[in-house]
């Protein structure tokens, strides 16, 4: 999900489209990075109405994003969010 937010991926109904995940799991997902140390805020986008905005991870934590993108493709396999 951190990876996703990170590559502009990063509004529930986006992450909603990519990951074939129900509107409140995307949600909890994005709440629950907290628990591995990643910080992520929400940017909320001046003039729109309601929660228009977007995803940002600030710090990655313990985490080494390098990883994670040289390995997006087999961590996407794993978590079975192959397209197609």
């Amino acid at each position: 999900m951190a990876y996703l937010i990170d590559q502009g991926v990063a509004s529930v109904p986006a992450l909603m489209e990519v990951t074939g995940m129900p509107r409140r799991t995307a949600q909890d997902t994005i709440g629950s990075l907290a628990e591995l140390d990643i910080e992520c805020v929400f940017q909320h986008h001046a003039g729109e109405r309601h929660n228009s905005g977007h995803y940002q991870i600030v710090s990655w934590g313990p985490i080494d994003p390098h990883w994670v993108s040289q390995q997006a493709g087999r961590l996407r396999t794993a978590l079975g969010y192959d397209a197609g």
